[in-house]
């Protein structure tokens, strides 16, 4: 991680009860953005000033992008600090469980596009995972799941995160999804 990255964001990784196993927090960023534009992520963003800790920036944005509660997430922890080059953050997953599921509701429009509530063994199953080809020509893991592609950052900490849960099982690593260009003026995550 160059030290010159002052930049600082951290994102929540929420998972929560589900009838079958559990699941996860994926938010779709809104298509207009100019940074990601319709990624699948995290709920998150920047540190601002005010913030005690990057665990309350996640939690703060969370409330902000999507109308979570704080009070219904409890902080299992604060993962190391990830760089994204693309942008030149230096981003903190912050694990939460959601114990006390509520709707959501409040989603606001100009940061977020959708919000999937996706169950862990749609991630873990083979059938869903592939290798993501960047336009740049480099590989990271991916999953298709409720008709989207999570790959970049959010593919490849989701595919850490199972791997070191123990719950990976073998997949078809030949199969490999090929990013398309992105439009002009957007970043893009690698």
């Amino acid at each position: 991680m160059p030290e010159e990255s002052t930049r600082e964001a951290a994102v929540l990784v929420l998972f929560g009860p589900r009838e079958t196993f559990g699941e996860v927090v994926i938010i779709e960023r809104a298509s207009h953005l100019k940074a990601h534009p319709g990624q699948p992520a995290f709920p998150g963003g920047r540190v601002e000033e005010g913030d005690s800790s990057l665990s309350q920036t996640a939690l703060r944005e969370a409330k902000e992008e999507i109308g979570l509660n704080p009070d219904s997430i409890e902080i299992l922890g604060e993962l190391p600090q990830l760089w994204i080059p693309p942008s030149n953050f230096k981003v903190t997953p912050v694990l939460g469980w959601w114990h006390t599921p509520h709707e959501i509701t409040k989603i606001d429009a100009n940061e977020v596009q959708a919000v999937h509530q996706i169950p862990l063994l749609d991630l873990i199953n083979p059938k869903n995972r592939t290798r993501v080809r960047h336009v740049n020509g480099s590989f990271g893991p991916g999953f298709n799941v409720e008709s989207m592609l999570i790959w970049g950052f959010t593919g490849g900490l989701i595919s850490r995160l199972i791997d070191i849960a123990g719950w990976s099982v073998p997949w078809d690593e030949s199969h490999i999804v090929e990013l398309p260009a992105p439009a002009p003026n957007t970043e893009v995550s690698s």
